[in-house]
């Protein structure tokens, strides 16, 4: 009787371990680590963590920078005064500049009826008017600036005492009493900024199917509602502003508007990206140079000139303007705010094709008749 072969419990496995395991039990490269990675998801989650980082980082350094630290840059001053009193007044406007550490852009008026013409007309923040025996006559314009007039008011007599003239400062244009600081303006302008293209960011999530003509026509709903919703509330329901509603109402949602449009001109051209530039022309730049929590001649230079010109700042001044100059009205910002809208809504008509979203006309009429 033969005897049967005794097998091994441990028998080998003929196929070897790096077919056996495949893909794990080979070394990668770190081409193919790569390939991977960017085929996943980590990658723009990644790039958003950096991004987020940076943009953290700007955003605080940029209004630190406009804002910490407001110096006055060349402040333009009405002067009115006779000629027998310019030695007095070489000596006041020396130690006003010492003072506030930079120069007076002083413009000479005949009359004090015309310096406050200036006044109302946004040329100048402050009268000065130096005569003897009385001294010194310093009228400032809180409403033109509450930063500039209250730097005025506290160094005028200060200066005045160590000069040995005696200095009396008025507020020709106050604030309105809800309002001591004067920042009202700027945070309802803050509020149409940032709801404007937060409003267009949901508009591109959560409404893709709409048209060119339909996502223009929305965005110009939520505007329109959004700017009466923020004068209502700060007006009629904080009491904070005595607005001139319908204009003050308009100023918003025309802001909101372009703001809306703006992000949708750049999520035209650029796609998911789109919030860097909007975050970075309307935030990051644009509200710190608006002049409305630090007035213009107290920002650094490069933010004074430019923060006119974008629409942040427009709306700023075109509120400003309407709230406590009204029979001066400036056209300058209504055009800004309008040129900006134009264009953004020129360069989201022209390149539609590449809007991300809309329905598929094609396919709907081709399927009607089956």
């Amino acid at each position: 009787m033969s005897e049967e072969p005794e097998w091994s419990e441990h028998r080998a496995d003929p196929t070897p371990p790096s077919r056996a395991h495949g893909r794990h039990g080979s070394r990668r490269s770190p081409s193919d680590l790569w390939r991977d990675f960017k085929d996943s998801p980590f990658l723009p989650a990644t790039v958003l963590v950096l991004i987020l980082a940076a943009g953290a980082g700007l955003f605080a350094g940029s209004y630190t920078y406009a804002m910490a630290n407001p110096t006055p840059h060349h402040v333009p001053v009405a002067v009115v005064g006779k000629p027998d009193s310019a030695k007095d007044r070489s000596a006041f406007v020396a130690g006003m500049e010492k003072a506030l550490g930079s120069s007076l852009e002083l413009r000479h008026f005949r009359t004090q009826q015309n310096a406050r013409h200036a006044i109302e007309a946004q040329q100048v923040f402050a009268v000065m008017r130096v005569e003897r025996p009385e001294g010194v006559e310093l009228d400032v314009s809180s409403a033109s600036g509450a930063s500039v007039a209250q730097l005025f008011q506290q160094a005028g007599p200060k200066v005045g005492k160590k000069i040995g003239v005696p200095v009396q400062v008025r507020d020709l244009k106050p604030l309105n009493k809800g309002d001591p600081r004067g920042l009202a303006i700027f945070y309802i302008s803050l509020a149409a900024v940032i709801i404007g293209f937060v409003g267009a960011i949901q508009l591109s999530v959560h409404a893709r199917r709409l048209n060119p003509p339909e996502r223009i026509a929305y965005t110009i709903a939520y505007a329109l509602l959004g700017g009466f919703v923020i004068a209502a509330v700060v007006d009629w329901g904080l009491g904070a502003l005595e607005l001139p509603f319908v204009h003050s109402w308009l100023i918003l949602a025309l802001t909101m508007f372009t703001s809306g449009m703006v992000f949708t001109m750049f999520n035209t051209l650029i796609g998911r990206w789109a919030m860097l530039p909007t975050w970075g022309v309307m935030v990051l730049l644009g509200n710190p140079s608006s002049g409305g929590a630090v007035s213009w001649p107290l920002l650094p230079s490069v933010l004074g000139e430019i923060g006119r010109w974008l629409p942040p700042g427009a709306s700023v001044n075109a509120q400003h303007t309407a709230v406590y100059f009204p029979d001066h009205r400036l056209f300058q910002p209504y055009l800004v705010l309008a040129v900006w809208a134009l264009v953004s809504c020129a360069v989201f008509w022209t390149w539609r094709h590449r809007h991300p979203g809309g329905r598929d006309r094609t396919a709907a009429h081709a399927a009607a008749p089956g």
